[in-house]
């Protein structure tokens, strides 16, 4: 019996030794990921200096840019769990804390298409799989207006994971959050569709907008990678929308209001955009709610 404890006991002991082995390991490939250095020469891109120019990147912005690092882009609180990681959207604009003093225009197209920030590091949390599709109109316009941005004054928290938070991490628990692991970044660029009423720009809209983070890939429902969110709905005529027109679908944009579903940020998209949006949408085959 006492040698049955004792080899009980050692087994034990090596299970724990192992199982910290393997956190240890985890927590490591997290902090590599996390800490990496990508060497990427972005594709030149033409910034358009006019009044016009900078006006339109305005309102792209506060389509694409506002919901993370806030209306004035001075950053914000975007990932606050103490038992996880602190990760705040930096302050884009050129005031005290804010990064863009720094920011060449290549470093913008690094950050915004690739991921990939102005020392080499990957960004954690840029949803870049969404804006590397990006025309060169949009992008370069968004651009212009953020080197053109009111400075804020405001520093941003260091981001810090937790050891709960690496170890999740590596284990892919919260999806792909590094965007730079998953781009092809020597690929070909993709064409943009010219802005119209079509299903084509309507695809463009819905794809570089991201709504298949929380829609899922077909966008029949899907989850968002934040823990505490709900289930994103169906989105294709086999979900609810399949009992909508187009007006009422326009006017849930303009008069809904959500915590996770970002309608203030929808708001900035003119009918055409939206209407655009919508053909896309009923265009999908009628697929079953999933996730």
């Amino acid at each position: 019996m006492k040698q049955m404890i004792k080899w009980f006991g050692l087994g034990v002991c090596g299970l724990l030794v192992l199982l910290v082995l393997v956190a240890f390991g985890l927590s490591w490939r997290a902090s590599s990921r996390l800490n990496g250095i990508y060497d990427i020469t972005p594709e030149a891109l033409s910034i358009p200096p006019s009044v016009d120019a900078i006006a339109e990147g305005r309102r792209l912005a506060a389509i694409y840019c506002a919901d993370c690092h806030g209306d004035d882009l001075g950053g914000a609180d975007f990932f606050n769990d103490p038992t996880l990681a602190v990760v705040d959207a930096p302050n884009l604009t050129r005031g005290q804390g804010g990064i863009g003093a720094q920011m060449t225009d290549a470093d913008w197209v690094r950050a915004i298409r690739h991921g990939v920030g102005h020392e080499g590091h990957p960004l954690f949390i840029m949803p870049s799989r969404n804006f590397y599709s990006f025309s060169d109109d949009d992008l370069g316009q968004i651009i212009a207006y953020l080197k053109q941005a009111s400075p804020v004054d405001r520093a941003a928290n260091d981001r810090s994971t937790t050891l709960l938070g690496r170890l999740l991490l590596a284990a892919g628990v919260f999806g792909d959050l590094i965007d730079a692991e998953i781009i092809d970044h020597a690929a070909a660029r993709p064409t943009a569709p010219p802005p119209g009423v079509t299903v084509e720009y309507g695809k463009y809209l819905a794809d570089t907008f991201g709504c298949r983070t929380c829609h899922g890939p077909q966008l029949a429902g899907g989850k968002d990678p934040d823990p505490n969110a709900p289930p994103g709905p169906n989105l294709t005529p086999g979900g609810k929308l399949g009992a909508w027109d187009e007006q009422a679908f326009l006017t849930s944009i303009r008069t809904r209001q959500s915590e996770w579903m970002p309608f203030d940020r929808l708001k900035h998209m003119t009918d055409e955009e939206l209407r655009a949006v919508w053909l896309y949408l009923q265009s999908l085959p009628a697929l079953p709610q999933s996730g």
